[in-house]
């Protein structure tokens, strides 16, 4: 079952209602109507006033420039956002099941405008387009339902204490959050982050990836538009050694959330601890291992390892490129992951519908794959297809499988972010066990097996926050994702994430006589 497929069906059961007269968009016909920073309800220019380039990952062309926030932006969106969750303010006045109701009322909006927003993530991210619409808009819509739902059943509980006393508590709104966002996902981690922040009654301030601002600030304007008050929903575009670090140590921020690399998020982490104290959930990086069993369904194994990999050209912090093979099983396995990436991987202009693999998200990125793909050869590795650029416009790289890899090799431990699978082989369970596990990250894993004791087994023994079984990237806006080790801590999506946005108060009252 492909990832995209699992993805559109998974999430969404909605379909713009202006489909019918659908514009045919292209790289050429995509209007970018925010380039501004929204605070406090308002588009403004940056106090400094400088903007910055933003890139089509697909042609290497300029799309537009944007207003670059730094600390004094940050100063007066956190400002707002203070004000705006001050006790007796409206927001904080205002019923929850209107806070869920506004929250339904814009994954409505989002919905109306569903193909003009792919349209947008896709120039501005590079992603096909019907990833765009299957996947990535149909995850935004159904996270901010969902968190909708939750608005109006966060509550406390009343506690049978000693004495002659009346104990309960209540769940409070944090206070004013902020959200780094990444770039791999960009509406995607926006909805992620903004859902809970908004069902628990809190406010925010957002800085999205510097690489992919655009659709964030236009769902900012149909907030606006659906009737969030002043200052609740403030979103920059900016850059991470400033506006980013401006956020993580500002002192009137509570709490922050952060999805990105493991080296930035140490960086937040010593900011807090630097500055307030603030809350910190951190979504990190991944080497995620694929544990193919010789008695598994192969089809089935196939078909999700390729998706493991490759959905959304390796740019997942969850993907499998770690896959290990039991011996009796490997050479017939590599040769179908070889023969896959060959053939069904399309690459070209992410608009075409028959394109499903797009380019990555910049130069940097592509010279860094091209750079640990390198090494893996050196290592001696086995290349077995792919491994370097493809074409001579844009960012795009080869679907690239390597085989013969061993646990040492840089291929084996950094996390790439690209199409780069490694194959292994191994005897018996112990031994995959103990090789799965050595690893900084833990993010994700999957096991591939028929035998249910085998799955069982496998599931208490990895070590990553997601388990999948006989399938792959499973992520839906009620589960919660998050990792172990040196993947994060905190949870995203589910119930799970309610927590990391509420304060609890236990209030205790004198009574002249209780009844138990």
């Amino acid at each position: 079952m492909i990832a995209s497929k699992l993805l559109s069906r998974t999430f969404l059961r909605c379909q713009s209602t202006a489909a019918a007269a659908a514009i045919a968009y292209n790289s050429k016909n995509v209007p970018v109507h925010q380039t501004k920073l929204f605070i406090n309800n308002e588009f403004v220019e940056s106090v400094s006033g400088k903007r910055f380039e933003v890139i089509n990952p697909a042609t290497g062309d300029l799309i537009c420039d944007v207003a670059e926030a730094d600390k004094e932006d940050v100063d007066i969106a956190v400002a707002a956002a203070r004000k705006a969750v001050e006790y007796g303010s409206p927001w904080r006045t205002m019923d929850a099941s209107e806070r869920g109701r506004l929250m339904y009322k814009w994954a409505d909006a989002i919905e109306r405008d569903l193909d003009y927003i792919a349209a947008l993530e896709t120039l501005d991210n590079g992603k096909p387009l019907n990833d765009s619409k299957g996947a990535d808009l149909p995850l935004v819509i159904n996270t901010l339902r969902y968190f909708a739902g939750w608005a109006d059943k966060i509550q406390g509980k009343t506690i049978p204490s000693d004495g002659n006393n009346f104990v309960y508590t209540r769940h409070e709104p944090v206070g004013v959050v902020g959200g780094i966002t990444p770039w791999n996902f960009p509406l995607g981690m926006f909805a992620w982050k903004i859902a809970p922040i908004l069902a628990c009654g809190n406010t925010c301030v957002m800085k999205v990836a510097e690489q992919t601002p655009l659709t964030a600030l236009y769902v900012a304007k149909l907030a606006k538009e659906v009737g969030f008050p002043e200052g609740v929903i403030n979103v920059l575009s900016g850059y991470g050694p400033t506006a980013g670090r401006a956020i993580a140590y500002h002192m009137d921020i509570e709490k922050v959330g952060f999805t990105g690399s493991t080296e930035v998020g140490k960086l937040v982490q010593e900011a807090s601890a630097k500055s307030n104290l603030k809350r910190v959930t951190l979504e990190l990086g991944g080497k995620s291992p694929n544990i193919i069993f010789d008695d598994c369904d192969l089809e089935q194994a196939v078909a999700a390892s390729h998706m493991g990999v490759f959905f959304n050209v390796g740019q997942c912090c969850c993907a499998g490129t770690r896959i290990y093979v039991q011996d009796t099983l490997y050479e017939k396995f590599v040769e179908r992951m070889v023969q896959k990436a060959q053939t069904d991987r399309i690459l070209g202009d992410p608009y075409d519908p028959r394109t499903n693999h797009g380019p990555q998200i910049d130069d940097v990125q592509l010279n860094k794959i091209l750079g640990l793909v390198e090494s893996g050869i050196q290592q001696g590795a086995s290349l077995q297809t792919g491994g370097a650029q493809h074409g001579e416009k844009g960012y795009f790289m080869q679907p690239t499988v390597f085989a013969e890899v061993q646990d040492h090799m840089d291929i084996s431990t950094q996390e790439i972010f690209g199409p780069v699978m490694q194959i292994s082989s191994f005897k018996d369970t112990d031994e995959v066990i103990e090789r799965a596990n050595n690893s900084q990250y833990g993010l994700a894993a999957a096991v591939f097996t028929k035998n249910v004791d085998r799955m069982y087994h496998m599931c208490t023994a990895l070590k990553a926050g997601n388990m999948w079984g006989n399938t792959y990237n499973v992520l839906v806006p009620q589960s919660p994702f998050g990792g172990f080790k040196q993947s994060g801590f905190g949870r995203d999506l589910g119930e799970y994430a309610l927590s990391h946005y509420t304060e609890v108060k236990c209030v205790s009252m004198a009574v002249p006589q209780k009844a138990s």
